[in-house]
Order: C-alpha cells, then structure tokens, then sequence
C-alpha cells in the first residue's frame, strides 16, 4: 500500500522525476489489481487441499491415521475427599506420563481448569455486563460482586522420590519443568496434592459444582475437572495449551484411571469406570440388586429405592466412605455424589459383552426419571453402536443435575426435573430425553473419537448433534428434535451476518454457538445423509470415520477427507459452503417457459395461431371502437380490395407444398420427435443465498400424477449464480415446486412455486390476558377435576 505523504516528500527533496513516474505506474499497477480482486470470480467449487494441512506418514491424505502415527498416555492414581460441610475438594494424584512421541521433551503441560473461577481471572475480566435501560438483574449484580474464592491451591508438585519439581502456573495452564529430558519411548511419574473450594453451580453456572435443596438441607455434587490433568500433544501443533475461557471444552489424552474418592458414609457415587469394592460400599441388598440389573435388559431394576433415598436424606453420618473405581482407556474421569441419590440399572448387550446403563437420580426427578433416564441411555448406546462402532466401555452413567447437560467418560449430567406435584410438561419430558440421548452419545464423540474441543466445538458437538437426531428419531417417530431438520436451522441462517461466523472458527469467538457448533453442522450432517450422498453412502463413510478414529485424535480434515474417501464422492463445494462461509441456502424459480415443437403442420400451425389470438388479450379502445359506428370502409364498399378479405393465418396449397418438402429432409429419428407431441419446460432458477446446493424439483401434471428430479449441486460449476434449463414430458405440467421436501434448508420457500401461490394469512381477534403457567398435564387434571 502506497501512501501519498511519501510523494510529497519527494517533490520537497526533488527526488527524479523518473522515480516519481516509477512509483505513480506501480500504483497504478496496484489499484488494478485491487480493482481485479473485488470483481474477481469466486469458486464455489475450489478444491480445499490448500487449506487443508498436507498429508503425512502421521495422516493421510485418505483422512486415516498414517503408518507412523502416535499419541501420548497419561495414567492417573487419585485420591480425592469430598468435605460436605465446607463444599471442598482434596486431592493427590500421581501422574505417569508415557512419551510416545519422537520428540524430547523438557517440560511438561498441564490443564488447573477450576482456576477459571479465581478471583481475576481471564474469563472473568473479558466477560462483559451492561445496565440496560437503567436496569440490572439480582442475578447478574451478585455475579459481578462475587468474592467467592475459586481455583485450585496447589500445595505441592514433586517426583516419586519427594523432590520438589519446578513448576510455573500460567492461569488456567501449568507447566512442569523436568529434571531430565523425557526421551522418546520413556516415562515419567509426579505427584500433585491440591484442594479447591466447590462453587454453587445454581448461583455460578458452570459444568460441575453443586446444588443445595434447602427443603431437606443435602447437596447434590457433580464434579469434573477436578483434578490438574495433562495436556494433548501431538504432531499437529504440540502442546495444546490454549487457555480455558469457559465455552472452549477439552483435549485431554488417554490413559488408565485408579480413583479412590472418599465422602460421607451415607452418600452414594455415581463415578467414571467400574466399582471396585462394592462389597465395602454397598449392602448386601444392593449387591443383590445389582446383580439382577446386570441380568435384565427390558425394565430397569431399583437399585436404590425413593423410600430408601429420602430415608437417607434425613440423616447425617459422621463417619466417611470410600469409593474405589478403576477405568481404562479414557480421556478423563467425573463423579457425582449425594445422599439424595436414587439408583436403577439395565443390562445393554454389546456382542457377548453387557453394559451396564445407570441413572442416579434424587427423588425431585421422579416420576420421568425412574420411567425414561435409563431406558433412554440403553436405547443411545444401542443406536449409537448402529452408526459407529460397539460401545467399548462397561457403564453408561446418567445423572439429574438441574439446569445443566454436560458429558464426561461414561457418565454425564443431565437436567429435566419434573414440577412438585409430578406433572411436567412436554417440553420438559422431550428436553430430559433429548439431552439424556445428547449427553449419553457424547461417549462416542469426543470421549471415544478424541476431538479437540477446545479449537473445534463442532466436531463433537456438531457430529453428537447429528446423531443424537437420528436417535430420537429412531426413539420416537415425530419426536419433537431442536436440531438435525433442514428447515429448524433457516432462521439462523437468514439472520444478520454481523451476529454470524463460520463454522470453522474457535468457540471462544463465535456470537451464537449453540446454532453454529450444534445445529448447522448437525444439519449439514443431515442433509449430506438425505440430499446430497443418501443414507448409504452417508453411514458408511461416517462409520468408516469413526471406526478409524477410534481411541485416536482426529482433526477436521480427517473428517472431511475421510467422508469423501469412504464415499468416491467430492465434497468440497460442500465443506467450503457449510463449513468455511456464512452464505446461506435461498435458490428461487424465477422463470418458467412452457413450449411444444413446432412441427411446421400448416394445419396445426393455423390452429394454434387462432387459438393465441382468441386467447390474446384485447386493446380497449379496440372493443369500444367496434362497438361504435361503423367505419368508412364498412360504409363504402368501394374502398374494400385483397387486403380487406386477405386472412394471413390460413393456410394454403403453397404452404402443404412446403410442409411436405420439409418432412422429406427429416431423417427418421429427427422426424420421430415431431410424432410424439412432448412439453418442454425451460426453468430459470437463480442462488441469491450463495451457498450452492442440488436442485430438487417436483413436476405435478395435470392427470394428477407427479415426477421427482434430482440434479446435483454441480449443475452450479459453470454459473454460480444463475441457471437454464430444459425438462420435457409426455404430459402436461400443472404445477412445479422447487426443494418440496424442505430438504435444503432453503430460507424463503415463498419463491419455490410455478405458478405462484398465494395463501391466505389468518389473524386473531384477542383481549390481553394473563398466560397460563400450567402445563398440559395441571390442565388436563383440572378439567377432569371439573366433571
């Protein structure tokens, strides 16, 4: 960029008028290529390889892991109390650390996730508030007055001799300076103890933390990232370190988990992995129970009853317990305990092995949970293992939290709490279901297919999405799904592109992220499955994918290389679209143009000319002249010659002369179109949206019939902005409808018909009134209370 203040300075100091003309045809050169690249042609069609990383012997250009690929492990032994009385955590842990790699290493990182709640932290200080209109919430002044004392207090690191190892925290982030290079094919082992104050995740939010029901006085702990974990790093770009903000999830490594959580004598855990002292843990009733669960596969067995669970509730032992739970290959490790803990279990057959689903449950869930919170984890597990692979581990832990859904290894936190009288409404009982299926199917993305969450949310959440549709789906016919249909994401996607980014963007920065890394790529998903590949080819490539992947970290572009891969299909006008731009789906059939041929019959060429005519509107001072008087020539008949009587539309002997000498110059086939009196239809469509797409059209003829024609997105190569086309029949044409199905998430569908429609609107005649807080089922007893 050339400033002009440069070419002042050079008349000032007589600089050569030859380097003056030098510099003013170089910034005419530049203003030409700038005016070149805002009219240069886009392509939709650009093949991505320049974006995507190159492949290597670490990962292939087929979207599969390479001959030469690696990852680290990281084993933990854990020790962890649970002080019910402060809402504290302790902890000590052992860490060995396997250098998989072929790199050296002199330092190791680790994740302090509960530092995000220190005071001044980073998420902290970047979060924004406003005093609206004069106005602000209780809810938000007590947020931003909080003196609550979060993050970890790390009271020492050392080796496994006692030596004090040298460590450096960097907010969220902590680094570990080691004593010796850790070389490839080595390990190293440390020890951290920490504690932590747990926070009010009812006042605070947050993934884990607690809820205190005042009515009984008894918490219910849900807790994860409770403990200082290792960092993934690997060939893509070493360690990932990036800060925790809050909405950036994890990348965590894999690795073997002994945990020993020590609680209250009469609180019951719910933990990552399996049991291993239940004998110490558990009566021998609830041994029993247990071990009828694991024979069951239809009805959940009650492991813990309600009447045993509010029994608990009014008693507080002084004396602890200690939980042991062993788990193997895993990305993390989460728990959740209370004395309030309802428990039922269901045996799921994987192969020859079982899995054990599990709700935990406090009694203000009931009456959903006990009827649907396992059944609907089995039912997850089994479809889920239908488009994936077979779920590997040997529980699925669901657990009532309010107000929250979030996924760990093997056991997740999920919300949908009945009202007090056991009534609940629609919205509730789909919500807990939906998010039971969602927070379940993320065992499979990312605890199992190890995405990293911190840089790409969509990658578990969007993939989770997806599948979770398809399960509810398969759950229910008609469930009432958020996300997956086509058209539930056009109101997004119309939206101000100001509020809107790429997919492909970092979770941290992105303005609505639940429509950008949930439900536009789950709809993406879905409309690669029904549109653009069909089921087939979909479900193959997409096992394919998570079958490769399995207990291994992929990044996006294994995804979409592996998709094409596993398919023969070239997807990157589509990853470009979806994934890489806002541009959104608004295809419109502007045109339509109805011919048959002219066979040059002078008969039917006089038939169909009178036929125009009659049909041709008239001029009006035309019909109010004829009406009139009459004219002159009608008066004198004199004034009347061949032009008076001449007809030009009929036809004569000259004109069957030259019909015949044109059939004789017609081979036979070219003859043969002139039999078979076809319609042909020439539509003009235009993509005022940007995002190309396939073109569904529906052809409803007027016998009542109807034909469906897909043409593939690559009708757009040539012109991505507007088409022509021909379609011929041998009936005629009533009515045409562009994407009938709603399949392409078109955002105004109000242009998709020949010949326009128009319907009418209703409106409601209304007085103001005050909306009812019941829900269907309060009003459904009421009225039946009136009869």
């Amino acid at each position: 960029v050339l400033n002009t203040s440069y070419f002042k300075h050079c008349f000032m100091h007589r600089i050569p008028p030859t380097f003056i003309l030098f510099f003013l045809l170089l910034l005419s050169f530049a203003e030409l290529l700038q005016a070149q690249s805002t009219t240069e042609r886009v392509d939709k069609f650009k093949q991505l390889q320049e974006i995507w990383p190159t492949p290597n012997v670490y990962r292939t250009a087929s979207g599969a892991p390479g001959h030469a690929y690696w990852q680290q492990q990281a084993d933990y032994v854990i020790e962890v109390s649970l002080n019910d009385e402060k809402q504290r955590i302790d902890g000590e842990e052992t860490v060995t650390y396997h250098n998989n790699s072929p790199d050296v290493l002199t330092y190791l990182w680790l994740q302090l996730d509960q530092n995000v709640r220190a005071q001044g932290s980073d998420k902290s200080l970047i979060s924004t508030q406003s005093i609206s209109g004069g106005k602000m919430s209780f809810r938000d002044i007590s947020r931003l007055h909080n003196d609550f004392e979060g993050g970890y207090n790390i009271e020492a690191v050392t080796d496994t001799e006692g030596s004090e190892l040298a460590y450096t925290i960097n907010k969220t982030m902590m680094r570990i300076d080691l004593p010796q290079s850790l070389k490839p094919g080595e390990q190293v082992s440390f020890s951290i103890k920490w504690w932590y104050n747990i926070q009010d995740r009812m006042q605070m939010g947050g993934r884990s933390g607690y809820e205190y029901f005042a009515e009984d006085d008894n918490y219910l702990y849900t807790i994860a990232q409770f403990f200082p974990r290792m960092c993934v790093y690997n060939e893509v770009e070493g360690w990932q370190h990036k800060q925790f903000l809050g909405r950036g999830e994890f990348a965590v490594p894999f690795g073997d988990y002994d945990v020993k959580i020590t609680v209250p004598e009469d609180h019951v855990v719910a933990a990552t992995g399996e049991l291993q002292n239940t004998d110490e843990v558990l009566s021998a009733k609830e041994r029993e129970r247990l071990d009828k669960a694991k024979k069951e596969f239809k009805t959940p067995v009650i492991i813990i009853t309600q009447g045993e669970a509010v029994a608990r509730e009014t008693k507080r032992a002084r004396q602890t317990k200690t939980w042991h739970f062993k788990a193997e290959n895993v990305r993390d490790f989460a728990f959740a305990s209370s004395r309030k803990f309802i428990w039922d279990a269901m045996g799921v057959k994987m192969g020859d092995r079982t899995v054990m689903a599990m709700s935990f449950y406090p009694k203000e869930g009931n009456p959903l949970w006990e009827q649907y919170s396992t059944k609907a984890a089995a039912h997850t597990l089994n479809t889920y293992s239908k488009y994936t692979f077979e779920y590997p581990y040997p529980v699925a832990i669901s657990v009532h939290a309010k107000s929250i859904g979030m996924e760990y290894p093997m056991i997740c936190f999920n919300f949908g709490r009945p009202e007090k009288d056991g009534t609940y409404s629609k919205r509730t009982k789909y919500g807990m279901i939906g998010v039971i299926i969602h927070e379940i199917g993320h065992n499979y993305f990312p605890m199992i297919v190890n995405t990293d969450e911190r840089q790409w949310a969509w990658m578990d959440e969007g993939l989770n999405s997806y599948l979770e549709y398809v399960t509810e789906q398969e759950w229910e016919k008609g469930f009432p799904s958020r996300r997956g249909p086509a058209h539930k994401i056009v109101d997004y996607m119309k939206g101000s592109k100001t509020g809107m980014m790429a997919i492909m963007n970092n979770p941290e920065s992105i303005p609505q992220l639940g429509n950008n890394a949930y439900g536009k790529p789950a709809t993406a998903l879905n409309i690669l499955r029904e549109t653009v590949m069909g089921r087939d080819l979909f479900d193959h490539a997409f096992k394919t994918f998570a079958q490769r992947w399995q207990f291994k970290h992929p990044s996006p572009a294994d995804f979409f290389r592996t998709m094409e891969d596993a398919s023969g299909m070239d997807l990157d006008w589509f990853w470009n679209g979806w994934f890489y731009t806002t541009d959104h789906v608004e295809i419109s059939l502007d045109e339509v143009n109805w011919y048959q041929i002219n066979i040059k019959d002078p008969v039917f060429e006089e038939r169909a000319e009178r036929a125009e005519l009659e049909r041709a509107p008239r001029y009006i001072s035309d019909i109010r002249n004829e009406e009139g008087d009459k004219s002159q020539v009608e008066q004198d008949k004199s004034l009347k010659d061949f032009y008076s009587t001449y007809d030009p539309i009929s036809k004569t002997i000259l004109d069957d002369r030259d019909y015949m000498k044109y059939l004789k110059s017609l081979s036979e086939e070219e003859k043969s179109y002139l039999n078979k009196n076809l319609h042909y239809y020439e539509l003009k469509l235009s993509n005022n949206g940007g995002l190309v797409m396939p073109v569904i059209l529906q052809f409803h003829f007027t016998d009542g019939s109807n034909e469906l024609i897909r043409i593939p997105a690559e009708i757009w190569c040539k012109n991505h902005e507007k088409i022509s086309k021909v379609f011929f029949f041998e009936k005629e044409v009533d009515r045409i409808q562009l994407d009938p199905f709603l399949e392409t998430a078109d955002v105004d569908v109000s242009n998709n018909v020949w010949p326009e429609q128009q319907m009418p609107s209703s409106f409601e005649l209304f007085k103001k009134r005050s909306r009812s807080k019941e829900n269907e089922m309060q009003r459904d007893q009421r009225a039946k209370g009136m009869k």
